[in-house]
């Protein structure tokens, strides 16, 4: 038996969202142009820790966005507990017409899709650098495409962004950290559908969740 739960977001009361944590150089870089293409400033420092609503966390299949210039990034999540550290899968979706304005308040006008399952981290540590993340679009012909993939040890590790947010080595209970994503595929695209994984080839196991974007009318 895998040492597995389903996350209450009734728990988490803080929520973190670390950026520019690639520890690749030239990919980071490739990241942060990526998003300079659209009028985004580059950060002030890397990594950079956001805060956001804990609210905005949510486990279902829809999210409703204003317009039709947001996108998700997949990444990975830490959830810290009164019983350790948990990890899961979510999309850091945001508005990207706000980012060229302020990143913060970009984060902060999209909901956070989650998986509904966490994995315990003790459990995968051993073999952290074989977990390997994924995201996908809708493409022509009712198939999807690969938008992103890529080993979850080109981010800095739990350990490292923990003590660079904290200056210690714990995350307080009740913390969700977002930490970090993937350059895109062909650079950001738009879309009504993100898929997301998170493959476990050592325990033979993936994380996935899948949900919708709603646009609402942008009436300025």
């Amino acid at each position: 038996m895998h040492d597995e739960r389903n996350l209450d977001l009734a728990a988490i009361e803080n929520l973190v969202i670390a950026g520019w944590t690639g520890r690749n150089v030239a990919a980071l870089e490739a990241h942060i142009k990526e998003l300079e293409a659209l009028g985004v400033a580059r950060p002030k420092s890397v990594p950079i820790f956001y805060r956001n609503s804990a609210s905005l966390l949510t486990t279902s299949g829809s999210i409703e966005v204003v317009g039709d210039k947001s996108s998700g990034e997949v990444e990975f999540v830490l959830y810290s507990f009164d019983d350790g550290l948990w990890l899961g899968i979510g999309s850091d979706h945001t508005d990207r017409h706000a980012e060229t304005i302020n990143v913060t308040l970009s984060k902060q006008m999209c909901a956070k899709p989650v998986g509904p399952r966490l994995w315990s981290y003790a459990e995968v540590k051993p073999h952290w650098e074989k977990l390997t993340l994924r995201s996908f679009l809708p493409s022509e012909g009712g198939k999807r495409r690969l938008y992103q993939e890529g080993s979850v040890a080109t981010m800095r590790s739990p350990e490292e962004l923990i003590k660079l947010y904290t200056d210690g080595d714990t995350l307080a209970a009740g913390t969700a950290m977002f930490c970090g994503t993937l350059p895109a595929h062909g650079g950001v695209s738009y879309a009504n559908v993100f898929e997301m994984e998170l493959e476990d080839p050592v325990l033979d196991r993936r994380l996935t969740h899948c949900y919708s974007i709603v646009q609402l009318p942008d009436e300025g």
